[in-house]
């Protein structure tokens, strides 16, 4: 196995532009058979990237793939969560019911990332209400290409437009029920899974870019201690209060180095420039809620007295 550090350091850096999704999964597909773990899967998979906006694609199969590891390596896969009433597991009303020995869904999701290149889909549906009036959630995988899935595309945003994005209409959908609960073992710890990976795979890319544009030996080895803050992080503890702090720390270092690194970008190339001023927005779309959970998870670890809102 490839030491990842070095790798980064010493392998050769792909020129061929990627022209759409489907080769920049076939690069990320090359990088995952380099690497075992997800996490160090999608730093080379974000180093093979020519634009942030393919490497958030290798963050986010890896994550997935923490998420649920039997998943196939080959396959595009997308979350399916978030209605028109938003991302709360109490806006979920896409229903999952049983109809003769069948576990079937059916609404529409609202943002799914991926949009038609999604093959395989994990739905996140209801089950009814919970005596306690919580909105009881299962997670289910679908195939995207069952006859009752219909793929609308959404615009394409003004960061990273290449990464399609859809709703999903979901008539009668056969789907496969996966153990746990929806809410706890998949929706919550997905949003900091799908952080790490995707902040992997951003160092991944500004390797390559440190490399390509010929950044100082002090530049690269910055980069390499964030990334190497981002591999220490416990991946199999998401819900771990100590994780949250650790995580909100890695992301104060992340922005520290880029704000040191900032002049180096005059030595990158204009497209490649333009790119990132144009995707940076990509990596604030879930810091309000990140930082939601770093400040619950600071509460749950301090003393009463010791907390910010104690009288």
């Amino acid at each position: 196995m490839d030491s990842l550090l070095d790798f980064l350091l010493t392998e050769p850096v792909p020129t061929a532009p990627l022209d759409d999704v489907t080769a920049a999964w076939t690069r990320h597909r090359v990088a995952a058979n380099r690497f075992d773990g997800p996490v160090d899967v999608a730093i080379a998979g974000g180093f093979g990237a020519d634009r942030l906006g393919f490497a958030f694609l290798s963050g986010y199969q890896a994550a997935l793939r923490t998420l649920i590891p039997e998943l196939s390596a080959d396959e595009l896969v997308a979350m399916c969560a978030t209605e028109e009433s938003g991302g709360h597991p109490s806006a979920i009303h896409t229903v999952l019911a049983e109809r003769d020995g069948a576990w079937l869904v059916n609404d529409t999701k609202s943002f799914v990332t991926m949009g038609v290149f999604a093959q395989r889909l994990l739905v996140i549906a209801s089950v009814g209400t919970a005596p306690d009036g919580r909105n009881r959630l299962r997670a289910t995988m679908v195939d995207a290409r069952e006859a009752g899935v219909r793929v609308t595309n959404n615009p394409a945003l003004a960061f990273a437009p290449e990464i399609p994005h859809a709703s999903v209409r979901l008539t009668v959908v056969r789907a496969r029920v996966l153990p746990g609960d929806g809410y706890l073992d998949y929706l919550k710890p997905f949003r900091t899974i799908e952080d790490i990976h995707v902040l992997a795979a951003t160092m991944g890319w500004l390797m390559r870019v440190a490399r390509v544009s010929g950044w100082s030996r002090a530049g690269r080895q910055r980069l390499l201690t964030v990334l190497a803050a981002v591999r220490g992080l416990d991946i199999d503890a998401p819900n771990s209060p100590g994780v949250h702090i650790a995580l909100g720390g890695t992301f104060e270092l992340f922005d520290e180095v880029l704000a040191e690194l900032n002049p180096l970008w005059e030595s990158t190339d204009l497209t490649t420039r333009q790119w990132w001023e144009r995707d940076r927005p990509l990596l604030a779309t879930a810091g309000r809620v990140r930082g939601q959970r770093l400040v619950a998870a600071w509460r749950s670890v301090l003393p009463e007295s010791d907390r910010p809102d104690s009288p």
